[in-house]
This record gives C-alpha cells, sequence and structure tokens, in this order.
C-alpha cells in the first residue's frame, strides 16, 4: 500500500454513456484503438506541427476550402476530397513532418468534441500507453477513459485497451487507484483473457472484420504494439498538440 492519495479510475464503454462520469477533478483518455487514436499517436510520432480534430464533415470541408490538409472517413471509407483516411500508415514523416492536418472519423473524433469541456483530455493508444499511464500515475486526478466505440455502441478494442491501462497503473507504485467501477473491472477481465493470445482474439473483433473487407486490415497488428512513440497528444483549446 503507498501514502499516496486514493484515486478513482472509470471505463466509459461508449460516448453515450459518458454523461454519467464525474468529470471534475478528472483526466479523460480518448481511446479508438481502430484507428483514430493509433492515427493521431503515429502522425505526433512522426512530428506533426498539431492536428485540429472536427466532428462533422462540413467543418472538415471548411477547413479543407481554407488549404488544410484533410484526414477523414466515414465506416472507415475515405472522404471524398479528403487528403488520406485514418490509417495509421497514411501519417508517415513525408505526408506530416512538421505540418498541421485536420482529422474527422466516425467515432474517435465524436468522442473528442463529447470531451472537449473537460479540463484535460489525453489521447491513448497501445503504442504511448506506458508514457502515458506514468504520466497519469504523477497526476493527482481521478481517470475515466473514455472509449469511443461504434457509432455509441460498445466495442471490444477499446475495452482491452482500457483493461491494459488498468493493469500498468495498478502496477504503478506512484498511485493508489481504488477500483470501485463495474465497467473498470469488466475491462481489466477481458484484457486478462485478451493478452494471452491478443491478436488471435482480435480476431473476434467486428471491426476487424469491416476493415477486412475494405482491404483496410494491414494495420491491425501495428494497432496493438506497445511502446512504439513516449508522445502523449492532449487538447489544447480546438486542438491536439504534444504533451510538454
Amino acid at each position: 500500500m503507498t501514502n499516496y492519495p486514493e484515486r478513482t479510475i472509470e471505463v466509459s464503454f461508449t460516448p453515450l454513456l459518458f454523461h454519467l462520469h464525474k468529470k471534475e477533478n478528472s483526466i479523460v483518455v480518448i481511446v479508438d484503438i481502430l484507428r483514430a487514436t493509433t492515427a493521431i499517436c503515429t502522425a505526433f510520432a512522426n512530428g506533426v506541427n498539431h492536428i485540429i480534430p472536427v466532428a462533422s464533415i462540413e467543418e472538415a470541408k471548411k477547413y479543407k476550402k481554407k488549404g488544410y490538409l484533410v484526414a477523414g472517413e466515414r465506416d472507415g471509407v475515405v472522404l471524398d476530397g479528403a487528403d488520406f483516411g485514418n490509417s495509421p500508415f497514411n501519417f508517415t514523416k513525408e505526408n506530416v513532418n512538421d505540418r498541421i492536418f485536420v482529422i474527422t472519423t466516425t467515432n474517435g473524433t465524436q468522442a473528442i468534441e463529447m470531451a472537449r469541456d473537460c479540463s484535460k483530455v489525453a489521447i491513448g493508444s497501445f503504442l504511448n500507453i506506458s508514457s502515458l499511464c506514468n504520466w497519469l500515475a504523477e497526476k493527482n486526478e481521478n481517470i475515466i477513459i473514455l472509449c469511443a466505440g461504434w457509432k455509441n455502441r460498445f466495442n471490444l478494442e477499446d475495452t482491452i485497451f482500457a483493461g491494459a491501462m488498468i493493469e500498468n497503473l495498478l502496477s504503478n507504485k506512484k498511485i493508489n487507484l481504488k477500483l470501485n467501477c463495474d465497467s473498470a473491472m469488466a475491462s481489466l477481465d477481458l484484457w486478462n483473457v485478451a493478452k494471452k493470445d491478443l491478436i488471435g482474439y482480435v480476431q473476434k473483433f467486428a471491426h476487424r472484420e469491416r476493415l477486412r473487407k475494405l482491404g483496410l486490415d494491414d494495420v491491425i497488428e501495428y494497432c496493438f504494439t506497445k511502446d512504439v512513440t513516449e508522445i502523449i497528444p492532449v487538447l489544447d483549446g480546438d486542438k491536439l498538440v504534444k504533451l510538454k
């Protein structure tokens, strides 16, 4: 047992449940493993200046008319007029280094929009899980993991990541974590099942099948690769920036 003050961690399985969580004195972590938050972390790892997340296609089109690069998709399909979709493999150094772009996606940017008024919002993925958890452990705030899900419905990939985060934080001696949220308990239980054969378990995911049908499943293993980067993207006003 540590001498650190007790803190809580909660998991919102979908954006529709987010309003039920107490957001005061909480850091919100946005999670959309397949693929938005993985793509965002990749872009920062490859030197992007900052990213402007928008919820609607109309907003993205307005930025496009102003000359911004736009990454956009709905149901996995690249939007008409967008420069690319949200595959992490699009965000290479050649495409994003020292640049600014706008992103709109089916689920991830909707979740970011819902959390926009919260005091601290961070982007989570397997790519930055260790640095993210270390940072969270050092803060004196409760934690809410907001799973983007699929069109406001539960999905496995975001929930499993939430469980991986909780496991990491429970093992961190710098945080005294109270696990009194059933959704957090369930996320941890799912992670303990999935981690024994993570890529094998991924084959059960509904979104894995959606990506396969679109020929976009080349990113699967990458999206479940730990600690590719130490960068933590955070929301600063209307843009995502690298945590300093």
